[in-house]
């Protein structure tokens, strides 16, 4: 069956349906990992966006419930230059096509993505709509009116677990770690769990006092959409400061930073990858990293409120982490956890944040 991406400006790109046969909207970006297609389609942070791929081929290690970093799926549509519908590997439990229909989303096959990705480049991340159910123009056009779009949005809240739970607790933990849940990754919590931790997870939006409970520190989790349309957690964070050690990644460094009076901004089409090198200023060592967030914190306003840059994007100079040293911040831009990605900086949360928190 046929398909179609329709941007926002007009401009659309043609292809094959694969996976549901379904119209969705949402904002169209490209992640140019050459691998972790799956763990990209189970990122919380990925909610309500349509993921172009940049590697030519996906599919063809199958997928397995083993690379779930959720649940469920969260973009709305998947892109690629060939999906490919026969896979082998000896860890794959299914196909991608099944996986995709199974969960309603829609899939385009066959789609020039070295263009799609220039376009996108050159016009910045949009509003877009994933067609493979043979709707008419009029009725996607529609469909693109009516979405909201991504800022202001508080998708973190809807992506959060609804209730407390304790996902490691080992009879003499080495430290204890609340994690406040904005869409947190599994993999951030498997290796929480690897440094003997205690790790509990609270919903987005838990009290200050219930946060704090019975913590060594407290770590705010990556998550979607706008840090700014969050403004109950930013209230929780900032009445933390300065009685315990914060932790943050991703969206989890975008709201520590504003909580201490730093601000956001919403970069033009992000970054989203496995390859971004970044630059640790302490030791000048330079880290691959992996990487997914559309928005980011100005460097200006965090020197104003007394932070200092740890870390910076090589690609184009933006912060990648910072630190707070006497309120006892940290926040980390990109994902030390990978999944999927290098493994350069999983020494962050195997060692520096347990370190930070105790003080050394």
């Amino acid at each position: 069956m046929g398909g179609i991406l329709l941007l926002e400006d007009g401009r659309s790109f043609s292809g094959q349906g694969f996976g549901a046969s379904a119209s969705l909207v949402g904002e169209i970006v490209f992640n140019t990992a050459m691998t972790g297609y799956q763990e990209v389609l189970t990122d919380p942070s990925y909610r309500e966006q349509i993921v172009a791929m940049t590697v030519p081929h996906v599919g063809n290690t199958g997928v397995n419930a083993s690379d779930e970093e959720s649940a469920v799926i969260h973009p709305r549509g998947m892109v690629a230059r060939s999906f490919s519908k026969r896979w082998s590997n000896h860890r794959a439990e299914g196909g991608l096509d099944h996986y995709l229909r199974a969960a309603g989303v829609p899939g385009l096959d066959g789609v020039d993505t070295r263009a799609l990705v220039r376009h996108i480049r050159q016009k910045g991340a949009m509003k877009a709509v994933i067609s493979t159910d043979g709707r008419p123009a009029a009725e996607l056009f529609e469909l693109l009116e009516s979405w909201p779009g991504m800022s202001g949005r508080a998708l973190a809240v809807e992506v959060s677990t609804p209730k407390v739970y304790t996902y490691a607790d080992p009879d003499s933990p080495t430290w204890k770690v609340n994690v406040l849940d904005g869409g947190c990754k599994q993999n951030i919590l498997r290796l929480f769990a690897q440094t003997g931790a205690r790790v509990r997870v609270f919903p987005a939006h838990t009290p200050a006092n219930e946060l704090a409970q019975d913590a060594d520190a407290v770590f705010v989790s990556n998550g979607p959409g706008d840090p700014a349309a969050l403004p109950k957690m930013k209230a929780t964070l900032q009445s933390l400061v300065g009685e315990l050690p914060l932790l943050g990644i991703c969206l989890g460094h975008q709201l520590l930073a504003l909580s201490l009076g730093a601000e956001t901004y919403k970069l033009a089409f992000g970054h989203r990858g496995a390859n971004h090198p970044v630059k640790d200023l302490a030791t000048g060592r330079v880290e691959v990293t992996s990487q997914n967030h559309g928005f980011c914190v100005t460097q200006e306003s965090l020197e104003a409120v007394g932070a200092r840059v740890t870390h910076v994007n090589l690609n184009d100079k933006t912060v990648a982490g910072f630190v707070h040293e006497d309120k006892r911040v940290m926040g980390i831009q990109y994902h030390p956890e990978a999944a999927p990605g290098p493994h350069d900086a999983q020494h962050l949360l195997l060692e520096r944040f347990a370190r930070f928190t105790k003080g050394a």
